[in-house]
């Protein structure tokens, strides 16, 4: 099969297109037929040889967590999925034509592969840090970084709960804030100031890692009452990172809920194909996203 892989750790050249042995499902898995995979910042941190918390990483190694696709292969002692179902979820080395998954769910009806391939990963790390944070009904969350696909998710599952979003993002992502139901303001010079503006702030998340740590601080009054998953430096000012949590069922089937209640939406931005990896972890280092970035097999 084709895959997506680097031999050693550096910038977005070091991906290259490959052929390499098809994986196949173990106890508790299963395997797909790739139809897209979710393009996320994690991706690149760890092409990069970022230090995330998470397992070490044996190179050569694949990219990609998030996948979409059709069932080829089920593992021994799994009940409730067949082969020829159509799921997403999370696994390893999703930019290929096959990947194994350790969680997924049935694709909800309606969701093209391409939409279903940006949910798993953003929706498992919104409702974790949601939960982190503390937050309830009633209160009010700012989120830095608001418009990319974390964002978007957070946003969304914060209305559904009762819960008050100011969010910051560029200038022409203010009305698609709106749009999922936060205050949005702009982030650059004054915007603590414009935040107070709008009103007490009881917790935030940095969701891009824009050196804001000391000022969200600041806004909430307490370390403990932010969480942020982009910036390394955070437990310096005694705030708690965030990083990757791994394969998380109950979150795919709350994601799949709310997918099919219309109360979760996040748009694809852009879709790439895996011989474009490079040019989808370059953009999506870039920032600026509304929604996601997709590889598409």
């Amino acid at each position: 099969m084709k895959r997506v892989s680097f031999t050693e750790f550096g910038g977005p050249d070091v991906l290259r297109l490959e052929d390499a042995d098809e994986p196949h499902a173990g106890p508790g898995q299963i395997r797909i037929a790739v139809r897209a995979a979710g393009v996320n910042p994690v991706d690149w941190r760890v092409r990069e040889g970022q230090k995330l918390g998470a397992h070490p990483v044996e190179l050569p190694a694949g990219v990609g967590l998030d996948a979409s696709g059709v069932v080829d292969e089920v593992g021994e002692g799994v009940e409730g999925v067949e082969v020829g179902d159509r799921v997403f979820g999370e696994g390893s080395c999703t930019y290929a034509e096959f990947a194994v998954l350790g969680a997924w769910a049935r694709m909800p009806e309606g969701l093209t592969f391409e939409e279903a391939a940006g949910y798993p990963s953003v929706v498992e790390t919104a409702l974790r840090i949601i939960g982190q944070v503390g937050v309830r009904a009633g209160q009010t969350l700012l989120v830095s970084g608001a418009s990319g696909g974390v964002g978007s998710a957070v946003l969304q599952i914060a209305r559904e709960r009762g819960i008050k979003v100011i969010g910051t993002a560029g200038a022409a992502n203010q009305d698609y804030l709106r749009g999922l139901g936060a205050v949005p303001t702009t982030y650059g010079a004054g915007w603590v100031e414009r935040v107070r503006q709008l009103g007490h702030v009881d917790a935030a998340l940095d969701l891009a890692g824009s050196g804001v740590i000391r000022e969200l601080v600041e806004l909430t009054g307490d370390p403990r009452k932010v969480i942020s998953i982009a910036d390394l430096g955070a437990p310096e000012s005694g705030v708690r990172f965030s990083g990757v949590a791994g394969s998380v069922p109950e979150a795919l089937a709350e994601a799949a809920d709310l997918i099919s209640r219309g109360k979760l939406h996040i748009p694809v931005e852009k879709s790439y194909t895996l011989a474009d990896a490079a040019a989808a972890h370059i953009d999506s280092q870039a920032g600026h996203t509304r929604g996601r970035r997709v590889v598409v097999v």
